[in-house]
């Protein structure tokens, strides 16, 4: 017999991927594609993600594009 715990559900701490990209002005497929690249952790919760509405609220998206190496102009 196996036990899983989960963090207790607040649903003022936490928000669908949909709701995430209408915050954040993106796609889903844009929001699905940070969580996949381990940008975003989530909650899931009878195949439904979730994502704590305070990681969203500060999250800094990273400029396009590869980084600048020095010299490069």
């Amino acid at each position: 017999m196996s036990t899983n715990f989960y963090p207790i559900f607040n649903p003022d701490e936490w928000i669908s991927q949909a709701e995430v990209a209408r915050l954040r002005g993106v796609s889903r497929q844009a929001i699905y594609n940070l969580i996949k690249r381990g940008r975003i952790s989530t909650l899931k919760i009878g195949g439904h993600i979730f994502v704590r509405r305070a990681e969203i609220e500060s999250f800094e998206p990273q400029e396009p594009g590869r980084p600048r190496l020095e010299g490069d102009e």
